[in-house]
């Protein structure tokens, strides 16, 4: 969660739409089906010919630098690392020279966040983040987001999807406008937006088979998409659990294809440039270039370790309640309980000093606040004050604490209220506090660590050695593409994580 000096959540008055916030919060963007992928076929080079020198320099455009710009502040800026730059470049390098375009410039930012993500302008600047990085396990897992990525330049997919977005908009305009009927007007709503949602879906498929051909004819393994993808789902489904909240679920309406059938896709498309056996992987050359890479969230901008949340550049510290997992994101720390029954946010708000707490839980910015039940209180020094809000599914319980310059918010949601849920929010609440100076100098980022599996060493011995995160052997085996019945042997080389 980045500070209110560096970006400040808005106070819309759907501030909290709680299913969709938190499915907006832990969600990883997925793609899928193949398009016509016979067009952006070429040949991979002779031996003979002289390798085209790569074009380096992007020609950047006013929105370019702008998105540019948003998507570090959103994404904690750039991660420095000469080894991965070098890695990549090089892949970049290789990918380029085998697609259709060897004359479009591309430029690689690596993103410091742990997210799992990776995407593209049309200007040719990709980026991936540090999680994707450390989750990928070799170099052609990651030419598989990269070609993937560049597919969407090449197809000019954004260009596209801006075009479609105008006529979407053209279509809503008039419907609005001419239509009488409240039951036509939807009908006509829903069916543009169902349109939007299938084209954007058929271009992550066209850029899926796009980009397994790219990756095949500059001699990276084409399989290396198909195990990537499986890695990212077993990843969504650590990262929240089998709820109803669950990111992996996709309703018709997605702009994303669900993940299983990107992985059909993508080993169908394989199969057409090679057998899944004896395909160059360079697992070792990529595990050398990511061992130390920070793992997880930058302790600048606060992290998670198990249900606490601690920011020591801010000096504090809260638990949250027992079965919930917290996320933090850019915006704030989502915690979602097991099953989906609870969920809680946590923010950063500017507030009036000459404001009291119970006249801004009351300003409007959350409907279905009942007045009557705001209440001033201290908590742990702190002044602060709660309220309690209604909504069409779920109750809410707020509470507001200014901590120094800064207000900070508890918002708690129920789909019922109960004893447990109102004990759940008063407790995490208590539990806010000042780190200690020792708390805030032992503060440091988690790591991979690259290691050899020794005589006697099992997937459970090695995930005993894991730091800082939940489930430790699952998450062990799917840093290292394992399944669930495989084990490791010696002489290995394996992903642990390590303060």
């Amino acid at each position: 969660m980045e500070h209110a000096g560096r970006r400040e959540e808005g106070t819309g008055r759907r501030l909290w739409a709680a299913p969709a916030l938190v499915c907006a919060a832990l969600t990883l963007s997925a793609c899928g089906n193949i398009g016509n992928v016979g067009r952006f076929e070429q040949a991979p080079p002779t031996a003979a010919a002289a390798p085209a020198k790569p074009n380096r320099v992007v020609q950047q455009t006013p929105n370019s630098e702008r998105e540019h710009e948003r998507i570090l502040s959103a994404y904690g800026g750039a991660y420095d690392d000469p080894k991965l730059e070098a890695l990549i470049s090089k892949t970049v390098d290789q990918l380029v020279a085998a697609s259709e375009r060897p004359d479009q410039a591309y430029k690689v930012t690596i993103l410091n966040s742990g997210a799992v993500n990776a995407f593209a302008l049309p200007t040719g600047q990709l980026y991936v983040t540090r999680g994707l990085i450390a989750l990928a396990s070799d170099t052609s897992e990651l030419s598989s987001v990269l070609s993937h990525e560049m597919a969407h330049v090449l197809a000019k997919h954004a260009a596209m999807r801006e075009d479609q977005a105008r006529q979407a908009a053209v279509v809503t305009r008039v419907v609005t406008d001419m239509s009488s009927d409240p039951d036509l007007t939807a009908l006509a709503l829903a069916k543009t937006k169902l349109t939007m949602a299938s084209f954007s879906r058929q271009q992550e498929f066209e850029a899926d088979g796009i980009g397994v051909g790219i990756a095949a004819r500059a001699h990276f393994d084409p399989y290396g998409a198909a195990r990537f993808l499986t890695a990212m789902e077993r990843n969504a489904a650590l990262k929240v659990g089998k709820t109803a909240l669950d990111p992996r679920a996709q309703d018709f309406t997605s702009s994303h294809p669900a993940t299983p059938e990107r992985i059909s896709n993508a080993q169908t498309t394989a199969r057409q440039y090679s057998s899944p056996e004896n395909n160059e992987r360079d697992r070792e050359t990529y595990l050398a270039a990511i061992d130390n890479i920070v793992y997880g969230e930058d302790p600048s901008e606060g992290f998670v370790r198990g249900r606490r949340f601690l920011h020591p550049k801010l000096g504090f510290t809260f638990t949250a309640p027992d079965n919930f997992t917290l996320d933090n994101t850019a915006q704030a720390v989502i915690g979602v309980r097991e099953g989906g029954s609870q969920a809680m946010r946590f923010d950063v708000v500017r507030v009036p000093a000459e404001q009291s707490l119970g006249d801004y839980l009351n300003s409007g910015w959350m409907e279905g606040v009942e007045k009557s039940s705001t209440e001033d209180l201290n908590i742990n020094g702190f002044p602060a004050a709660s309220a309690t809000a209604h909504g069409d599914q779920w109750q809410f319980k707020v509470y507001a604490l200014r901590f120094g310059s800064d207000v900070y918010r508890f918002i708690f949601a129920a789909k019922q209220k109960s004893t447990e849920s109102e004990r759940n929010a008063r407790e995490t609440v208590n539990s806010f506090r000042r780190l200690t100076l020792d708390e805030i100098q032992a503060a440091r980022p988690l790591r991979i660590k690259v290691i050899n599996v020794q005589p006697g060493d099992t997937v459970e011995s090695l995930s005993h050695r894991m730091a800082g995160v939940d489930h430790p052997a699952e998450r062990f085996r799917v840093l290292n593409g394992l399944d669930s019945h495989a084990q490791v042997k010696p002489r290995d080389r394996v992903k642990i994580v390590v303060d």
